[in-house]
């Protein structure tokens, strides 16, 4: 499935002036996650040129087009809008002439403007595309920020997922998502987790109803989006079941091609689950700084792994 940005959603984001737009601006998607200075076109050389990326003019770009005489300068810049980009972005508020606006109306290209350096400004224009347009999948589960660890709760349903999640938010920890995780392949290491807008701070609790953990809980309980740094099942106790004791063997899980750390907590009554999730996300922490806890008792009492 291709992914796309309203261009009227990225203006808004990134804090835009709009120079020109023509009427049709809401029908202009951005489809690419890369940004490009067209120094090549506008010195003459245009193969290769990619016509799906925003294009950003900066203060060297400027530089060059005004060393060239006016007539030339005008058909190198006519001819960058004429070939169909989603947007050209003018950074620095440089000044423009009336001229390139009016070349902008010509070819009905959006025209806009920011005030940072072309370097910052094409950095976070980037990250807030990798973000918009990346790989995604919705899974069943609560998502939760648990000391600085994302933690994907996932089960059956009815194990008892939303009760720990209230109980972890009272306990101090923060909710990013409940029922729909949403969850983003940003690179080839990294997932980021978030809850769709229409149910976002929102948790469904048998017996009790719909609640709003930033209204009842203050808007430190929740959270807009988070790394998965791990993955706990909640499963019913199965007596033939053998669950691991020590923690020396880490099993995984695979997310859009993304593996990901897995623990499986089996449920009954009498278990704080709650605190379980709290202990095994700083035990993840530790695991990630390079310090074993079994590891460690082994060698103290002489057993080899």
């Amino acid at each position: 499935m291709k992914f796309f940005v309203t261009l009227e959603k990225f203006i808004a984001q990134l804090n835009l002036e709009i120079l020109s737009v023509p009427d049709d601006i809401n029908k202009i998607h951005i489809t690419s996650t890369e940004v490009n200075r067209p120094g090549l076109l506008i010195s003459g050389f245009s193969e290769n040129f990619e016509p799906t990326r925003l294009q950003i003019l900066g203060k060297m770009e400027f530089s060059y087009l005004d060393s060239l005489d006016q007539g030339v300068k005008m058909e190198r810049i006519n001819n960058l809008f004429s070939r169909g980009v989603p947007a050209v972005i003018i950074t620095r508020n440089m000044l423009i002439s009336t001229e390139i606006v009016e070349c902008a109306r010509k070819h009905k290209v959006p025209l806009l403007r920011t005030s940072e350096e072309t370097s910052a400004f094409m950095a976070h224009a980037i990250s807030y595309l990798n973000t918009e347009l990346a790989q995604r999948v919705t899974r069943h589960g609560v998502l939760m920020e648990v000391y600085g660890e994302g933690i994907l709760i996932v089960g059956d349903s009815g194990v008892g997922k939303s009760e720990t999640a209230i109980e972890l938010v009272k306990r101090g920890h923060r909710l990013i998502a409940d029922d729909a995780v949403e969850i983003r392949k940003l690179s080839h290491t990294s997932l980021v987790g978030q809850s769709p807008e229409n149910i976002q701070n929102f948790i469904e609790l048998r017996g009790v109803g719909i609640i709003n953990i930033a209204r009842t809980y203050g808007a430190s309980a929740v959270k807009q989006r988070q790394e998965i740094d791990m993955v706990i099942e909640l499963e019913n106790w199965k007596p033939d079941k053998s669950y691991s004791t020590t923690g020396l063997t880490d099993e995984y899980t695979d997310i859009l091609g993304v593996s990901v750390v897995k623990s499986v907590i089996p449920v009954r009554p009498g278990r704080n689950i709650s605190i379980v999730i709290e202990t095994a996300a700083v035990v993840n922490r530790q695991k990630k700084m390079g310090y074993f806890a079994a590891k460690e008792l082994l060698k103290q009492l002489g057993i080899e792994e």
